[in-house]
């Protein structure tokens, strides 16, 4: 039986055990040279020590040493930006002016040029303004008047998986009921979207009450007699607590949509769109309601009594028949 070895290995193990070098020196890394006769000589890499760059020791010199703590502005030791701070500024800098209680001034030019980039421009809006406030005498308008007596939120969702066409009734059914007569319309709804339109109109209402400070109730000292009121659709409702939200307006867009392939006999490849839409809701207080209901009921009973014969002066009259 014989022995199948590479001829090359037992030729440098023969080699190996006749040198008076370490047995395993043919583990050292070396370079093969390639020249016009072929493959040179193997010469083993060298592994002593590099010889010191003097760039190298220069900015080790310059570079700042490592301080006890994190200085407020400094870099982390491991950041990878650390080499930049030989080009910002020094970290005792910034620690003095945080001891004082305040940063490096800013520069008012680069500032003044962000903020106030048209001066003459900003001067005659602020002079077209003080004359409008003279003619006015400080009176608001009429819809100054209700934003500030009457708040509102507008809430706009994510981009749903359905188009405009199946969402547009929902959009429909919600619109000028209470939040939560809303809310439970979308719960028992039978429709695909209905769960995400629900998730929407309870993340509305969320956003109403924390940023708005809409339905917390009637404010203390304050009463609120139940009405019932007629809405522009002329329904009948009945409110008790003024701050109730109800949704005003409810519609939907189109959103972006991707592709999908269709493959069709014959080769055929037809794309389809994968459409989603937006729903957009509006949501109000029951005094707003109350209000327009309130200025209907006024505007019907200012107007006159109809008559058949009105009394007003005939004029262009003639006395005699025109043929």
């Amino acid at each position: 039986m014989s022995l199948n070895a590479p001829s090359r290995r037992l030729a440098r193990s023969a080699v190996a055990l006749t040198t008076s070098q370490a047995p395993l020196s043919f583990l050292v890394p070396c370079i093969q040279r390639r020249t016009i006769f072929g493959w040179g000589r193997r010469q083993t890499l060298d592994t002593s020590p590099m010889p010191e760059n003097p760039l190298t020791e220069e900015f080790l010199k310059k570079k700042p040493k490592a301080q006890q703590g994190l200085v407020r502005g400094d870099l982390s030791s491991s950041s990878i930006f650390e080499d930049e701070e030989l080009a910002g500024p020094r970290p005792s800098e910034l620690a003095k002016s945080a001891e004082g209680g305040r940063l490096p001034a800013r520069n008012p030019e680069y500032m003044r040029a962000a903020l106030d980039p048209d001066p003459d421009a900003r001067r005659r809006w602020e002079r077209k303004m003080v004359i409008r406030e003279i003619h006015k005498r400080g009176r608001l308008t009429k819809t100054q008047l209700l934003k500030k007596q009457e708040r509102e939120s507008i809430s706009k969702s994510h981009a749903f998986s359905t188009s405009v066409k199946k969402l547009v009734p929902l959009a429909k059914q919600i619109a000028g009921k209470t939040i939560e007569e809303a809310i439970t319309q979308m719960r028992f709804s039978k429709k695909k979207v209905a769960k995400d339109v629900r998730e929407h109109l309870e993340h509305a209402k969320n956003e109403a009450i924390v940023r708005r400070g809409m339905g917390l109730g009637a404010a203390e000292g304050k009463t609120f007699n139940p009405l019932m009121i007629q809405t522009k659709d002329g329904k009948r409702v009945k409110v008790t607590d003024p701050t109730t939200l109800y949704v005003d307006q409810a519609w939907c867009g189109r959103d972006l949509y991707g592709s999908t392939p269709d493959y069709r006999a014959r080769g055929n490849v037809h794309m389809m769109k994968n459409r989603s839409t937006k729903l957009t809701v509006v949501l109000k207080e029951e005094a707003t309601r109350v209000r327009l209901h309130e200025e209907r009921e006024k505007k019907i009973a200012n107007r006159k009594v109809w008559v058949q014969l009105p009394n007003r002066p005939i004029t262009a009259q003639r006395q005699y028949y025109s043929w």
